[in-house]
């Protein structure tokens, strides 16, 4: 049976959605830790990528399966600036939180996806 959404650790379904996110739209990892909710513009389908490779902007297609997504993620953090803020605690709280995810903890969790399925 699958899991329900609702009953992950806030902190897997951040990483979740965060990868999803840097998959459909094709992104980098520094690119998608600067994302803020302001980047998105949902009313053209597309994502306003700041400082992306040689510090020029670009924009990308948001397809509308990410857009539901992030909405859905967003509504419940709530958090006002950050598209993907550190959950270490209960995503209800996070709105206040203002670190993003970082780093270290993508990677590892990557590196922990990637032991389980390939050894």
């Amino acid at each position: 049976m699958k899991p329900n959404a609702c009953s992950w650790r806030p902190a897997i379904l951040s990483y979740r959605v965060f990868y999803f996110t840097v998959y459909s739209l094709g992104l980098r990892l520094g690119e998608s830790l600067r994302l803020r909710v302001s980047d998105i513009d949902a009313g053209y389908w597309r994502v306003y990528i700041r400082n992306a490779k040689g510090n020029k902007n670009r924009l990308v297609p948001l397809p509308n399966v990410t857009l539901n997504l992030l909405h859905r993620f967003w509504r419940a953090h709530c958090n006002p600036a950050l598209l993907s803020p550190n959950c270490q605690g209960d995503l209800k709280v996070t709105h206040s939180d203002a670190t993003p995810l970082d780093r270290a903890g993508i990677w590892t969790a990557l590196h922990k996806v990637y032991t389980f399925l390939w050894n």
